[in-house]
């Protein structure tokens, strides 16, 4: 059943790329051309503030300086650099706006000579959605002093691009790329009174969008940290702009803005980025601060569990355990297998991590980390708990997903005056190898200490299976094994340790990789392993300051 379910999205996915294919074709004619030109807008209705682009713009301080650059060879000097980098001019953040402003109209009177038509990358939904907002929030700057002519071609530009989104909008399956095509309509619906249709169509759509994409928490389905800092930002973008035009901000944007900031400030790691948990990188949340600094959370409203992230904090420990089952498969393009993994922080420093999502560093990267074996959690027979799809031609037409499912189901929450964690169980390993897998993790609050207890079920006799529980350290600790055998010493400063205890089992320190940021980390790995043949197990661990 498998493999003709397969076989069949293989055909669908070759149905689909062959459409593409001459889609991208007509979109070059002359005739698609000129059917995107339609109306120039006469003026500009409402300057957008220029320093919100700050909020989606991943360029930083000094790391890109136009005067670099000569404006007459711009294009050239980087037609075989990364085009998105430069084509989305999301750099315009950067510039100083009163002694670049003649440069700026310079490269972009060169691009619009060189690419008003249709071309296939620079054309590409997202960078094409990110130059519409980059170029609009900074409207102001780029018209300023500009010839008539250089207006109505920029203006027309503007127009051209959206109606390319517009015909398109309804093919894009991407739920990041979809958030950005929304974000650059309503912006051009905001400036230009000619095109309030714009604004209004994407209104319209993003409700629908939200709908379908959130748990009612104000979580994405996606069940990833990462992209609910995404979605805020460019729903902050939107609600920013719609206020600033002095437009009634729809109820569902003000809805939707406050559970998102609600979860990230829940949820927000004490070194400021998130948890590393089905997609997270490192991404300081530094930009979203203001905004996070506003949300006043009541203690009758928090909830420990949000997007199947279980989540407890005491005095100077902090817990983050995933409980939740995998999303659904159109959701599933981040999600990274490590049911009942964990993220561990003591006096603000991380001590028990997961892998990170290789996305900044390389495709490679990004599927290694998207292995059970890369999360702090238990792997049987060196296998992942989700199977990912492989094929390239699939994935490139649908998207990274996951090919199997598995449920987590027994959740209990331990909350009292000496301890706080959860429980859960899941039937990820039940079909290959007859294995539960049940996990109890808390805070020990009076001893400042975490204490876990993992229990192996086996539902019916057969074949031994080898189990592999791993615990990450950050890679800026290590740790060494002890004489007893059972127990690892792990450095934090130079007088500051913890000791990792596990009962009646040996432990080994091998070596791991961190994938969270833009580079790989070697770190430390505590392991236990072991065979189990046709009998249950637990095994009884706590990690706890030496004394």
């Amino acid at each position: 059943m498998i493999g003709l379910r397969r076989a069949f999205f293989y055909l669908i996915a070759i149905q689909i790329n062959f459409v593409k294919f001459f889609k991208k074709i007509y979109f070059t004619s002359d005739h698609y051309n000129n059917s995107l030109k339609t109306k120039t807008p006469l003026q500009v209705y409402f300057n957008p503030n220029p320093f919100l682009l700050s909020l989606i713009s991943p360029f930083k301080k000094n790391s890109f300086k136009i005067d670099d650059f000569n404006p007459n060879n711009f294009w050239l000097e980087n037609k075989k650099k990364n085009l998105s980098e430069h084509h989305n001019f999301l750099w315009l953040n950067l510039i100083n706006r009163k002694s670049d402003e003649k440069n700026i109209k310079k490269i972009i009177y060169l691009w619009i000579l060189r690419y008003s038509n249709f071309k296939r990358n620079i054309w590409e939904t997202s960078t094409l959605s990110a130059r519409l907002i980059s170029w609009i929030l900074n409207i102001d700057t780029i018209i300023d002093n500009g010839s008539f002519d250089f207006k109505k071609n920029f203006f027309q530009n503007i127009i051209s691009q959206c109606n390319h989104l517009k015909k398109n909008i309804k093919f894009e399956k991407d739920h990041k790329k979809k958030i950005k095509i929304l974000t650059a309509l309503i912006l051009s619906g905001l400036i230009f009174k000619d095109y309030e249709n714009n604004y209004k169509l994407g209104i319209k759509e993003l409700e629908k969008f939200i709908k379908l994409s959130f748990d009612e928490d104000g979580f994405p389905l996606s069940r990833s940290p990462d992209d609910l800092i995404f979605f805020v930002k460019y729903f902050l973008l939107c609600h920013e702009n719609i206020k600033d035009a002095q437009y009634f901000i729809p109820v569902f944007l003000e809805e939707i803005i406050k559970k998102n900031l609600v979860c990230i400030k829940q949820i927000k790691t004490p070194n400021n980025y998130i948890p590393l948990f089905n997609g997270g990188v490192e991404e300081n949340l530094l930009n979203l601060e203001e905004f996070i600094e506003k949300i006043k959370l009541s203690k009758k409203n928090t909830k420990n569990i949000l997007g199947g992230i279980f989540h407890t904090k005491n005095k100077n420990q902090v817990l983050y355990f995933d409980i939740g089952s995998p999303p659904p498969k159109n959701f599933s393009k981040n999600y990274q297998s490590g049911p009942s993994s964990f993220e561990y922080f003591l006096d603000g420093t991380k001590i028990i991590t997961n892998c990170g999502f290789g996305k900044n560093i390389s495709s490679k990267a990004e599927l290694i980390s998207r292995l059970t074996a890369s999360q702090s959690t238990l792997t049987i027979n060196d296998t992942s708990v989700t199977r990912f799809e492989r094929n390239k031609l699939i994935n490139r037409t649908f998207g990274n997903s996951i090919k199997n499912t598995f449920k987590t189901f027994d959740v209990e929450i331990i909350n009292n005056q000496n301890i706080s964690g959860c429980s859960m169980t899941h039937d990820g390993y039940e079909k290959n190898f007859n294995c539960l897998h049940k996990r109890q993790i808390y805070l020990d609050l009076k001893n400042n200490t975490l204490k876990g207890t993992d229990y192996i079920f086996k539902k019916k006799d057969g074949l031994p299976v080898r189990y592999t529980f791993r615990f990450f350290l950050s890679p800026e600790l290590t740790a060494i094994k002890t004489m007893g055998g059972n127990s690892a010493l792990i450095q934090i400063t130079k007088n500051k340790s913890l000791l990792f205890n596990i009962k009646d089992e040996n432990l080994e320190i091998d070596k791991g990789i961190f994938l969270g940021g833009k580079k790989i980390l070697d770190n430390t790995c505590i392991t236990i392993s072991g065979n189990l043949v046709n009998k249950d197990k637990v095994f009884n661990w706590e990690i706890k300051k030496k004394i």
